[in-house]
């Protein structure tokens, strides 16, 4: 087990020294270094948790919240320096979701060859 944990510190290192991080690093600081832009990310990120809550809780989610956070879906879409992050974050999960079907591999063919 230390192995696989020692593998998966390694993996965590990794991934922080690639471009697609590094990337999006440089994107976040940028956004955090603007503070109109900082205020309207800190914005979307609490509509979207909150929206988020709502839904793991099992609440509805009324027609003016739903619209709300579209408008601030869009606004946000189209300050340059928050799209951009927004694109290296989506890279960067990319990877992750990649690295994660890499990982899940050996339970899918398990359970995939007992059908």
């Amino acid at each position: 087990m230390a192995n696989l944990q020692e593998q998966a510190n390694q993996l965590e290192q990794a991934l922080r020294e690639s471009t697609e991080f590094q990337d999006l690093k440089q994107a976040y600081d940028a956004v955090m270094s603007d503070p109109a832009a900082k205020q309207m990310f800190e914005n979307f990120r609490e509509t979207q948790l909150n929206l988020q809550e709502k839904h793991m809780q099992g609440l509805d989610i009324s027609e003016e919240e739903i619209e709300k956070a579209r408008q601030v879906v869009e606004t946000v879409q189209q300050h340059e320096a928050i799209s951009k992050l927004m694109e290296e974050e989506q890279k960067l999960n990319n990877v992750i979701n990649e690295i994660s079907q890499i990982i899940t591999k050996p339970l899918e063919e398990l359970y995939g060859a007992a059908e």
